[in-house]
């Protein structure tokens, strides 16, 4: 069996110039790429309506998830009712107020499924189910103005007041608690959809890992029609652990096979036009959807969009948007925590002082040479959580065998921590201090982990990106494993925070550094 194991593996393979063999399950004779695609295109001339089986109702998880939300969301009207009578907000009649309760369920939903509350492609994945249900606040709001307006009827003002808060609040978390429920079922491989990835092997095997990486995303890859392949005798071999069923124009035979409910097209210069076109409608008749991934693997949706041009649609990926007035934002909001934070917590931190002088000589507080943005050198602060001669005994210990990480030196059981440092550590304490950081403006709340300029000095050109923007107190290494994570995982995570920042991106961090902190996972 011929192991692709990767795009590296696999890039100095050529195409076949003549390969006629029958595979063990029947999917047909396997040809060259050129021969397989050529002007037929992915799936060839055939009409392939004419052999689509007959196939079970797809996507069962979508379904389940939509009854799920239906019945949350009219709870939440139904709630927002109940709270709209008992709690009146202005002048309302009681009977006004219990009418409104009654047509609160329909309008509710109406309007979620006018806001496309309800829309297949965004349930359980994107974060437009969410800006569904501020949209359908909204535009209920604006819908009870037009209306009252029209009909020259005085709707009082404090049923809106005390109906839209809980509409948006309860309706928010209950979307949270569904996508909650459906990532914990698809982490055990239960509600995920069955996925075809059709392509040229140098990307199919990147997409494939990636869909792994992502397994909230419901995607599992179950088979590959992959071109640019040189076989001998019969066809068994595998991408990334994934069979192989052929070359791309025998990929309805292996879709019918396999029932799979998504196609995910990698980028292939030979997989467009006609040829995509004819795929897709092939797919209509199967009710099987299409995905096409552009091959810009760290680029979030909000970066991406498609701008029509010349009867072409052409994929525009805007700048990343750390600039102008978002970088002042940023900053405001920095600040104001920053400040707001360090004086709630000032009781604690003079307790830790105390405890640290308490356990071990040497300062309270210890600095240490960072880099951060453009690359300028700063002062991080930190509480001290190691013996005075740590820096001279990380010689002896550079070594050791549960380095965490190749380029980042950390260790699981350091002897250099004092009893008190082991335990900021564990709750990540040690870090507070980096709150002054903040305030002066060295460092953010949010960001890409502060690098030692020993490690800057061994960047390489992609990694010098991460110092693009300043440092943070926290951010996607610290919700992801912090010191468990690889190198390469680690400067993945910086970079991508870099090319997708976002206010919501922040505050979802902040959230989620709160959990990583009680779980203490990667904390040494």
């Amino acid at each position: 069996m011929t192991d692709l194991a990767g795009a590296d593996s696999v890039s100095s393979m050529s195409e076949p110039t003549s390969v006629e063999a029958q595979s063990d399950d029947g999917l047909g004779r396997l040809r060259t790429p050129a021969e397989a695609i050529g002007t037929a295109g992915v799936v060839g001339t055939q009409d392939w309506s004419e052999v689509a089986p007959e196939h079970p109702a797809k996507q069962s998880w979508y379904l389940r998830y939509r009854r799920r939300a239906v019945a949350m969301d009219l709870g939440v009207a139904v709630l927002a009712g109940v709270f709209c009578t008992l709690v009146p907000l202005g002048d309302a009649p009681l009977l006004d107020r219990g009418l409104a309760a009654l047509a609160l369920p329909g309008a509710w939903y109406l309007a979620l499924l006018l806001c496309h509350g309800y829309e297949r492609r965004y349930l359980g994945i994107t974060a437009d189910e969410y800006r569904a249900v501020g949209r359908a606040v909204v535009a209920l709001v604006v819908a009870v103005a037009v209306l009252s307006w029209l009909v020259h009827a005085e709707i009082a003002r404090g049923l809106v007041l005390s109906a839209a808060p809980p509409l948006l609040f309860f309706g928010l978390l209950g979307r949270h608690l569904l996508r909650r429920g459906l990532l914990a079922r698809r982490e055990v491989g239960v509600d995920s959809q069955r996925t075809v990835v059709i392509g040229n092997v140098r990307t199919v095997a990147p997409l494939i890992r990636q869909l792994r990486r992502a397994p909230g995303e419901g995607m599992q890859v179950v088979g590959a029609c992959v071109s640019g392949i040189h076989t001998e005798g019969d066809f068994s071999t595998e991408i990334e652990g994934v069979p192989v069923f052929g070359y791309p124009d025998e990929a309805m035979y292996a879709i019918d096979l396999l029932d799979a409910e998504v196609v995910a097209v990698s980028s292939d210069p030979e997989l467009s036009g006609p040829s995509l076109r004819r795929l897709a409608w092939s797919l209509e008749e199967r009710e099987v959807d299409l995905v096409i991934a552009p091959g810009l693997f760290e680029v979030a949706g909000p970066r991406l969009s498609i701008r029509p041009s010349a009867g072409m649609p052409l994929l525009h990926v805007e700048r990343p948007a750390m600039s102008g007035a978002r970088r002042l934002f940023k900053r405001t909001v920095d600040l104001v925590l920053a400040i707001t934070l360090s004086l709630l917590a000032a009781p604690v931190l003079l307790a830790i002082a105390v405890a640290i002088r308490f356990d071990s000589p040497g300062g309270v507080i210890f600095r240490q040479t960072r880099v951060g943005a453009r690359g300028e050198t700063f002062q991080m602060l930190k509480f001290r959580t190691m013996c005075v001669d740590a820096e001279q005994r990380k010689a002896e210990l550079v070594t050791a065998v549960d380095a965490g990480n190749t380029v980042l030196f950390k260790m699981k059981r350091d002897p250099r921590i004092t009893s008190v440092g082991r335990i900021l550590r564990r709750l990540s304490i040690d870090e507070v201090p980096q709150l002054i950081n903040v305030i002066r403006g060295e460092m953010s709340l949010v960001g890409p982990r502060p690098p030692l300029p020993s490690e800057v000095a061994g960047y390489e050109a992609d990694a010098t990106r991460r110092l693009r923007v300043k440092p943070g107190l926290t951010g996607l290494w610290q919700v992801s494993g912090r010191s468990d994570l690889s190198w390469d995982e680690s400067l993945r995570l910086d970079l991508w925070y870099v090319d997708n920042w976002s206010l919501l991106l922040d505050l979802q961090i902040i959230v989620r550094t709160a959990k990583a902190v009680l779980r203490g996972t990667g904390a040494y």
